[in-house]
């Protein structure tokens, strides 16, 4: 028996908007065969849509695991790694003893392995800008605003941080 059935039935869940459904006949699909690289994919991309990061990490390895060679595979782990690091930087900046440096480290990381994060960008503006760094914010959420130009909140930030960065660098510099 394959889960094909399965599979099936996790397609109308989705189509459905019960996701938590889909993943329960995902992981039934997975118990018939364990092995396919392609339930475990699938499976991921409902975790991930679904915020469910560890898990979504967790069966993209297995697929990748399963088959190494698959690039799309490949390419879906290195955005979910890149979702985490960008978690990771927003609790380095919500934590009040938090230095920014450790949250750009992470976010420039994130950048690398999805260059299209535009959250990342604007967590990243945020960052310099909790450093007084304003033409590195402006840069950083116009880089994000280049990639996606009607993305309201990136325009409004980098709109902020132009105002900041001219009144730091005064008239003499303008």
């Amino acid at each position: 028996m394959n889960g094909e059935n399965q599979i099936q039935k996790a397609y109308e869940s989705i189509l459905g908007h019960d996701f938590e459904k889909a993943i329960e006949w995902f992981e039934k699909a997975i118990a018939e065969e364990p092995n396919n690289a392609v339930y475990h994919h699938k499976l991921s991309i409902t975790f991930a849509r679904s915020n469910k990061l560890i898990k979504a990490v967790e069966h993209a390895s297995k697929a990748i695991d399963l088959d190494p060679a698959n690039e799309a595979f490949r390419f879906h782990l290195q955005v979910l790694n890149a979702r985490e690091l960008v978690e990771q930087a927003r609790r380095q900046l919500t934590n009040q003893s938090a230095h920014p440096e450790r949250a750009i480290f992470l976010l420039k990381e994130a950048i690398v392995l999805d260059p299209l994060a535009i959250e990342a960008y604007l967590i990243l503006g945020e960052a310099f800008a909790m450093r007084k760094d304003y033409t590195r914010a402006y840069q950083t959420v116009m880089e994000a605003v280049r990639l996606e130009p009607h993305h309201e909140l990136a325009k409004q930030h980098a709109t902020i941080y132009k105002i900041k960065m001219d009144s730091e660098l005064g008239p003499k510099q303008r």
